[in-house]
């Protein structure tokens, strides 16, 4: 891109690893060349962990406004000046500051004085209180940003997996699948893989919520009822969707690399092949948004916090990911604009 991008990176939780891997990430000067990074976190907690990790050597330029930015800067927004960092311990006070931090970078977004959105890892019990449950950074953003049918959409270097369910308890999982849900579910990763990935005509691989495709109805018809279905309903639509596919099998054969997508009907179904094959690397991405938000594929990492071990790959993947969708998104939408220039001007000579 010829123009640097502001990203805005949420703090979340400061007593975990967050303030170690955008230290470590930032610390190479190269992550400048591309993208105007502003911080939304504490200076209080930058002081503290450039002690704890002896990163003495990192500094960041505060600033009250994201357009205050500085280009070549590493620059920095205080949420919150009640910072009480306790590494690897659970605090209501880390909680309210990731919520600060969170709505602070919406509110720019929002704006448009930040391009795009990376939020760091929260702890959700942390940051839900008595009368209000956080139920994660997509459920928070769809809410935002006004967007129904939204999904994560996980990727690495293998695979990219999203869900017809999210975080949900696991007895809720069946009654919220149907025939509809699972034909939006295809159709959205359908149009991000275009919109967002530039890939042409995608190929979605759609897993079944039974084990053993649920053995023609003995052990579950969700398959026959809504998921085929859907899957039937996508390709009379010019989707190329696949399945349906026991998990098992299909990850464990390798089966997945023959496809651009995976869609798991539950976190687990997912999650677990997405950890394991991809050795814990990747990053989160929240398909169904007007703005591009990613997040690393981690947790707050509690108990390896202020230890100095904790990698930044993911973090760093989820700054290059984000930065590549934006980009690929102003690419579309030059090419669309294109288009109907073209059309109008066609229309007119038409009239001539």
């Amino acid at each position: 891109m010829k123009e640097k991008v502001r990203i805005g990176i949420t703090h979340g939780d400061f007593n975990g690893i967050n303030y170690e891997i955008i230290m470590k990430t930032f610390s190479e000067t190269s992550m400048n060349d591309f993208v105007t990074p502003i911080i939304y976190g504490s200076t209080k907690a930058v002081a503290y962990y450039r002690k704890a990790l002896n990163m003495e050597q990192f500094n960041v330029n505060q600033i009250i406004d994201a357009g205050d930015a500085h280009s070549r800067k590493i620059n920095i927004i205080n949420v919150s000046e009640n910072v009480k960092v306790e590494m690897g311990v659970h605090s209501k006070l880390a909680g309210i500051s990731s919520l600060e931090a969170l709505d602070a970078a919406v509110a720019d977004l929002q704006n448009s004085k930040i391009d795009l959105l990376v939020t760091c890892p929260v702890n959700k019990v942390n940051t839900s209180s008595e009368t209000q449950a956080f139920a994660g950074h997509t459920e928070f953003l769809s809410e935002k940003f006004v967007a129904g049918n939204h999904t994560m959409l996980m990727i690495n270097d293998l695979m990219r997996i999203g869900f017809v369910t999210g975080n949900i308890p696991f007895g809720k999982i069946a009654a919220s699948i149907s025939k509809e849900v699972v034909y939006k579910k295809i159709a959205l990763i359908n149009n991000s893989l275009k919109k967002d990935f530039l890939i042409r005509a995608p190929r979605i691989a759609v897993l079944a919520l039974n084990p053993h495709n649920g053995d023609g109805g003995l052990l579950g018809n969700e398959e026959i009822n809504f998921i085929c279905p859907a899957i039937e309903d996508a390709k009379s639509n010019s989707i190329l969707a696949f399945g349906t596919y026991a998990a098992d099998g299909f990850f464990a054969s390798g089966e997945f690399t023959n496809f651009d997508a995976v869609l798991a009907m539950h976190y687990d179904q997912g999650m677990i092949p997405f950890r394991s094959i991809g050795l814990s690397k990747g990053v989160n991405y929240t398909v169904g948004l007007p703005i591009v938000r990613t997040s690393p594929a981690h947790g707050t990492g509690y108990n390896i916090a202020g230890k100095g071990i904790a990698q930044p790959a993911s973090l760093r993947d989820a700054i290059f990911l984000a930065v590549e969708i934006y980009s690929n998104r102003k690419t579309q939408e030059a090419a669309e604009a294109n288009q109907l220039k073209i059309k109008v001007t066609h229309q007119h000579r038409a009239l001539e």
